[in-house]
């Protein structure tokens, strides 16, 4: 589906985060995507961090095109399209949600599909510093364990989140490990599952252009993450060499991460 939504709801969440809500007829599920357009700019692919009622995506302004989203405001009009891509299995019981920054804005509607359905929810979140923690208040509605780790230790534990979730993976007997943050961190996070034999999935993020699979510019391996994910099981992942390693830039180069 494609068609222009007028903006109904804008939330500052972090000073460097926004959610922006419009009334999105086609229904979605936790994990998908959409491109989200704005007169003057590319389409961007953006994660649903809000699936039903109305939509929502979580932008952090990172480059010219995000910032010009983040700067919408409530009664502007943006294109969308989608959604598109796969989604998380929310049929575990028990589940460790390991979210870097502003990957919890993927990861917040799946634990609340988990959630809905009865299932037990440990949340390790992760951010640079307390007022950039994204949805812990959200996290802690669903009734969730809620652990923090920030790069400064202005709050919870002063380190990665891949700290606190090695700790936790430890401690508890989890049926699924469900993570999105940077490439990096998501190696650190499989390694820790795998030693406890917990499968662990992955919502991976690519510059999503045509969303088709046609323009090879979101391929990892033999994936398009725009119809093979984003959600990916780690066992997929970490055969592939340039997983936490490289990534394609904006024009489709291979580039370090």
């Amino acid at each position: 589906m494609r068609t222009v939504c007028r903006v109904e709801s804008r939330e500052l969440e972090t000073p460097s985060t926004v959610t922006l809500r419009f009334s999105y007829p086609a229904p979605a599920r936790p994990g998908q995507f959409v491109l989200l357009w704005i007169p003057g700019d590319d389409e961007l692919p953006m994660s649903l961090s809000y699936t039903a009622g109305l939509k929502g995506v979580t932008v952090k302004g990172m480059g010219a095109t995000s910032r010009h989203i983040a700067d919408v405001q409530i009664g502007d009009w943006v294109g969308i399209r989608g959604p598109y891509g796969n989604t998380f299995d929310v049929s575990a019981n028990n589940i460790l949600v390991v979210a870097g920054g502003s990957g919890a804005a993927v990861l917040a509607p799946a634990a609340e599909a988990a959630h809905a359905r009865g299932a037990r929810l440990t949340v390790a979140l992760g951010a640079t510093t307390a007022p950039e923690l994204l949805f812990r208040e959200r996290f802690l509605a669903m009734g969730a364990d809620v652990h923090v780790a920030t790069d400064d230790g202005s709050i919870g534990h002063k380190g990665y989140v891949t700290d606190v979730a090695e700790r936790l993976v430890r401690a508890n007997e989890f049926d699924a490990v469900w993570t999105c943050g940077p490439e990096v961190m998501m190696v650190k996070v499989i390694a820790s599952a795998d030693r406890r034999g917990v499968p662990t999935y992955c919502a991976i993020e690519r510059h999503m252009k045509c969303a088709l699979g046609l323009c090879d510019a979101c391929s990892i391996g033999p994936y398009h993450v725009c119809v093979d994910g984003p959600v990916f099981p780690a066992s997929q992942l970490v055969i592939l060499p340039e997983f936490g390693h490289r990534k394609r830039d904006p024009s489709g180069r291979s580039v370090p991460h």
